[in-house]
């Protein structure tokens, strides 16, 4: 950032909800001062895939950012939510 070119590229991610509410529309805009474009990419997205990206990013996120660390909570593994599924899957492997 202590170069000639700081703050020359822009970039921004908007999520919006669509209209009929069978959606949202996620679009990522790159402005490059330097090269002068102006880049758009628009996506529409359902709103059941967007419930999927949702969940994703709430789990990933705060790992991504090292929050996970800072709050000091180890992630959660399917047998802590589900200490059955372990002893299933046990089962399921000795009968093979």
């Amino acid at each position: 950032m202590l170069s000639s070119n700081a703050g020359q590229v822009r970039k921004s991610l908007s999520i919006k909800v669509h209209d009929n509410g069978g959606g949202y529309f996620i679009s990522l805009n790159v402005v490059n001062n330097i090269l002068k474009t102006n880049d758009r990419f628009v996506v529409l997205v359902p709103t059941a895939e967007f419930a999927v990206m949702r969940t994703a990013f709430n789990f990933a996120l705060p790992h991504i950012m090292g929050w996970d660390q800072y709050t000091n909570q180890p992630p959660k593994s399917i047998d802590e939510n589900r200490p059955e599924f372990a002893s299933e899957f046990m089962a399921i492997e000795r009968d093979r």
